[in-house]
């Protein structure tokens, strides 16, 4: 993995990308009456194809993992895709939307911790004190709502599902780049949902979609798979975990702003106050450190040598 950098230019990529995960609230709801995992088999059967013509214009191509690498991308598709799109499900049924909006925007927190350790580097205090006003921010967006036990432990498993999609990429980016991690992420999910959509669903549920929820699925597959997987991962691969993952507090923002323009309304104050709390968090922790000597750059700087996986050729 490259090494940390602190400038804000390889932070654009993360934050379209959250953008787009963020615009996608409000192009799920189309789904809400379709065959879940035949859907999502769809969607990211497509993404894999589109994954696949983008690499090639873009001159790059996508190498077969191998060994351990097939762990983390297969545990990558379980959690980050597969888990993660049952509970969310799983967990509306018990609470309220937002409880489950967020848990997943408590993210920052679990990677600024978890993503530096991972990355073998020390955490960065600027990006530890950030988080939490980060995920504070969120809170006020999204709000709170009713739950029960069930409902708490179905959060509980979508942010670890989240964090997931995150930190079990860390460990192959260096050999296979945003666009491998994207691609084998998005067949191999695509396999397990076609799996299960036969078994839940029957192999003829695709043709019970409509007009619209194909729409859905085609925007869900190009711009927040396809799209928003490799721009993730770039910035992920460029900044480190621990930064990126402030970038996760932008999609409440932008599924806020989704909704305003699709005619939900226009946001409360308490809205407003958790976008400018998520604006405060971001500028906070994502500015350039200010240089005092060798000790300014401790948590830029990896702790040890990259792993070997993480140091092959390309």
């Amino acid at each position: 993995m490259d090494t940390p950098s602190a400038s804000f230019a390889p932070l654009i990529p993360g934050m379209v990308g959250m953008v787009l995960v963020g615009s996608s609230v409000s192009v799920s709801h189309a789904l809400v009456d379709a065959p879940l995992f035949t859907a999502q088999a769809v969607r990211y059967a497509a993404a894999t194809a589109i994954l696949l013509l983008l690499a090639r214009l873009a001159g790059t191509r996508p190498v077969r993992p191998r060994g351990q690498e097939w762990l983390w991308l297969a545990g990558l598709a379980v959690t980050g895709l597969l888990l993660f799109n049952v509970a969310v499900v799983r967990g509306v049924a018990h609470a309220e939307p937002a409880v489950i909006a967020v848990a997943v925007a408590s993210v920052p927190v679990v990677l600024g911790v978890l993503g530096p350790l991972l990355e073998r580097r020390a955490p960065s205090r600027q990006v530890l004190l950030a988080a939490p006003v980060v995920v504070a921010g969120a809170v006020l967006v999204e709000g709170t709502g009713r739950t029960d036990a069930a409902g708490v432990a179905w959060a509980a498993l979508a942010l670890g599902c989240e964090a997931a999609f995150t930190l079990l990429a860390v460990p192959v980016l260096g050999r296979h780049t945003p666009w491998g991690v994207s691609v084998h992420a998005s067949w191999l999910g695509a396999v397990l949902f076609a799996v299960l959509g036969v078994e839940r669903e029957g192999p003829t549920a695709a043709g019970e979609l409509t007009g619209a929820q194909w729409a859905a699925v085609g925007y869900l597959a190009l711009l927040v798979t396809a799209v928003a997987f490799v721009l993730w991962y770039s910035t992920v691969r460029t900044v480190g975990t621990g930064r990126a993952g402030l970038l996760a507090g932008i999609a409440p923002l932008a599924a806020a702003a989704a909704g305003t323009a699709t005619g939900s309304g226009v946001p409360g104050s308490s809205v407003w106050l958790g976008i400018a709390v998520v604006i405060g968090g971001l500028i906070g922790g994502l500015r350039a450190p200010r240089a005092y000597g060798a000790a300014a750059s401790v948590d830029a700087a990896p702790r040890t040598a990259p792993s070997p996986t993480s140091t092959r050729s390309r």
